[in-house]
C-alpha cells in the first residue's frame, strides 16, 4: 500500500530513528495492576508525567476510543524431527483445513512431507504432530505451511489452546507462564489470530472503562491480528526500500458508524495502540473494510482518521517509531524520549504508556 499524499518537511533516513536505551528500561514483566502503569501525557510542548488510571480525565464526553480487538494465540509449538532434532514454530496464521502458515527455528529444515511430533501439555498425550506441507504464501515465501493434527481431530485454534506457549517478544528473556497468559492479552480479546498483543490496550482495567463510561466516552472496536513481524526493526537506511510484512484486518460496520457519528458531534478519536492506528488507515487508503495491509507510516503520511493515539514506547529503528513520528512529530517524540529514559519510563509490552495529539 502506497504512502499518502503529502510532502514530509524532510528527507528522513534509518539511523533518524536510532537511540540509546539502557537495557534496565526494558520492562520484563506487567505492572502489578494494569491501570498502575505510568502515563506521559505528551499533547503538548511540555510532557506531563501521570498514572494510567488518569486516562478518563484527559478525554471528554463525546470522544471515541477504538481499541483493536484481536486475541493472542498460544502460537509457539515446540517439537522434533524424526531424527530427533528439535524445532520450534510459531503460527502466524491460521489458513483453514487445519493447516496454518508458520515460522520454522531448526538446525537443518526437514523436506516436503515430514511429520514432526509436537510436544504435548501435561495430561494431553493425543498424538499432536505438524506435517509440512511447503512454503508460504508461495514457493519462495519466508513461512511454512503446515497441517496440525491430533488423534481427536481438534482445530488449529483448540490445539494452540491447549499445547502451545504465549509468543512472548523476543526482548522478554523469561519463559511464559500463568501470569504472562493472563496479562500478555487485553480484557476485551475476542478474535483470535494475533501473535503479539496490541500493547497500548493492555492497560485498561474493568475499573479504567467503566470510568470511561460514565463521563460519555464511546467505544468500538477494529480487528488486526498483529504478526511477529511488528518486532522486525527496519534493515535499509533508505525507508522507501522497506518491505513491510503483511496483517490481515476487519474495521466493522458499527466501527464505520461510530466514527462518522464521532465526527459529525465534534468528538475525537483516540486509537488505542498503533495497530488501531494502521487498520483505520488502510481502510481509509484502499476503502477495503478488511483484507491484508502492509502500510507503511512515516513522516509526511498524511492522517484521515485519528485526532489522538494511546502507544507504548516502541523499538529503535523499528517502523512503529516512524509512524508515531508522523502523528505527532519527529522532533516532539524524540523529546518525548529522552523524557521517558531520563524519567525512568518502562519501554516495550510491557511498559508504560503514552499520549499524544495529531501534529496537524
Amino acid at each position: 500500500m502506497s504512502l499518502a499524499p503529502g510532502a514530509p518537511e524532510r528527507t528522513f533516513t534509518l539511523s533518524d530513528f536510532d537511540f540509546a536505551l539502557p537495557e534496565n528500561l526494558i520492562a520484563q514483566h506487567p505492572a502489578p495492576e494494569r491501570s498502575a502503569s505510568r502515563l506521559l501525557d505528551g499533547r503538548a510542548a511540555q510532557p506531563v508525567d501521570r498514572i494510567f488510571r488518569d486516562l478518563p480525565g484527559l478525554l471528554r464526553a463525546g470522544d471515541l476510543l477504538v481499541f483493536n480487538d484481536t486475541k493472542v494465540l498460544h502460537a509457539r509449538l515446540f517439537g522434533e524431527k524424526p531424527t530427533g532434532g528439535k524445532v520450534e514454530l510459531l503460527v502466524e496464521r491460521v489458513l483453514g483445513g487445519n493447516q496454518v502458515a508458520a515460522h520454522m527455528r531448526v538446525s537443518k529444515k526437514p523436506e516436503v512431507g515430514t511429520t514432526l511430533k509436537l510436544l504435548c501439555a501435561a495430561g494431553h498425550e493425543d498424538g499432536l504432530c505438524a506435517t509440512l506441507l511447503g512454503r508460504w504464501p508461495d514457493a519462495d515465501g519466508q513461512l511454512f505451511r503446515f497441517v496440525l493434527s491430533n488423534d481427536r481431530g481438534d482445530d488449529p485454534y483448540t490445539l494452540m489452546e491447549r499445547h502451545g506457549h504465549v509468543p512472548l517478544p523476543p526482548y522478554i528473556t523469561h519463559s511464559d507462564s500463568a501470569e504472562d497468559a493472563q496479562r500478555y492479552q487485553t480484557v476485551f480479546a475476542k478474535n483470535p489470530g494475533a501473535v503479539a498483543a496490541p500493547t497500548a490496550a493492555l492497560h485498561f482495567d474493568e475499573a479504567v472503562l467503566a470510568a470511561l463510561d460514565a463521563m460519555g466516552v464511546q467505544r468500538a472496536h477494529v480487528t488486526l491480528h498483529v504478526g511477529a513481524g511488528t518486532f522486525q526493526p527496519v534493515k535499509t537506511e533508505n525507508l522507501a526500500e522497506h518491505h513491510m510484512h503483511s496483517e490481515w484486518y476487519q474495521v466493522p460496520e458499527a466501527t464505520q458508524r461510530a466514527i462518522a457519528e464521532c465526527k459529525a458531534r465534534g468528538g475525537r478519536v483516540v486509537a488505542v495502540g498503533t495497530t488501531t492506528v494502521r487498520t483505520l488507515e488502510s481502510w481509509a487508503q484502499s476503502g477495503q473494510a478488511s483484507g491484508d495491509t502492509t502500510i507503511f507510516i512515516t513522516p509526511g503520511f498524511t492522517f484521515t482518521h485519528v485526532n489522538l493515539l494511546l502507544t507504548n514506547f516502541h523499538l529503535p529503528k523499528s517502523s512503529l517509531m516512524m509512524l508515531v513520528s508522523a502523528f505527532a512529530g519527529y522532533d516532539h517524540i524524540m523529546a518525548l524520549y529522552r523524557h521517558a529514559i531520563a524519567e525512568q519510563y518502562r519501554f516495550f509490552s510491557y511498559g508504560d504508556a503514552m499520549l499524544l495529539a495529531r501534529q496537524s
